[in-house]
């Protein structure tokens, strides 16, 4: 393998960990990891989080909706509450300054900017772009992050804010249709249009000509999320430049 992308474990490496808790950031560092993904969200009042669903249902002890619950009830929750096979210890859900702390200075992190959701509707967090960005300030990684995000109306926002931080557009089919022939360079436009650096494909939606175009318009290419072995060495040959893993074990092929 000649391209070396950045590999990057997701929500901490969810297969061998509790998700987005510090158990799975700390477990990551052990690994040969080069950047944390993690999902942010916002309390009731006003605390950045780090957590994936719209509810606390699926993944803790505790119900209701993000929008919903208070920084002190979410913290009393334990996040490794229904991990598959138990856990040895409860985990609380992390605030992002928390994971920050940890990553500084020792990988890249991929922050995943969430919008709200209730009865199906999107929305978004009042001013969690610039609650991130602040947190991201205060703990002087400004070169250490990478904003990404399914909602591209906070991209944007982002730049215009601190221009010096990364910016991606998470790209799935619930957001593009790549069945044209004119998909990608469709595609490329609305992300320059965003001010991103960074394309960030789903791993089902890939072809082999999706690095070479990508690069030649000046954009990163990651994909996730890739958990066998024989598609992360693939993914690698073709030129893609991160490759993001439940399994961040699996990344040892590449040492």
């Amino acid at each position: 393998m000649t391209n070396h992308p950045q590999r990057v474990a997701h929500r901490g490496g969810s297969y061998l960990a509790p998700q987005n808790t510090l158990a799975a950031f700390r477990n990551a560092l052990t690994l040969p990891v080069d950047a944390i993904e993690l999902d942010v969200q916002m309390s009731r009042d006003g605390r950045v989080i780090v957590f994936h669903d719209y509810t606390v249902d699926k993944l803790t002890n505790g119900h209701g909706n993000i929008l919903d619950l208070d920084f002190a009830y979410l913290r009393s929750l334990n996040a490794a509450a229904n991990f598959p096979g138990g856990w040895p210890e409860p985990q609380q859900i992390p605030t992002l300054r928390e994971v920050l702390d940890l990553a500084r200075g020792n990988v890249q992190v991929y922050i995943e900017i969430k919008p709200s959701k209730r009865d199906n509707t999107y929305g978004s967090y009042p001013h969690i772009a610039e609650t991130v960005i602040e947190e991201v300030r205060t703990a002087a990684m400004l070169d250490q992050v990478l904003i990404i995000s399914f909602d591209w109306t906070v991209l944007p926002l982002v730049k215009s804010i601190e221009p010096t931080l990364l910016t991606g557009a998470l790209i799935s089919r619930d957001v593009w249709n790549p069945d044209s022939a004119q998909a990608l360079d469709i595609l490329i436009d609305q992300v320059t249009a965003l001010g991103c650096n960074w394309i960030n494909m789903d791993s089902n939606l890939f072809t082999p000509l999706m690095p070479a175009v990508t690069h030649q318009r000046g954009f990163k290419l990651g994909v996730w999320t890739v958990n066998t072995g024989d598609k992360l060495c693939l993914l690698a040959d073709s030129g893609v430049d991160s490759l993001t893993s439940d399994r961040p074990d699996l990344f040892t092929i590449f040492s």
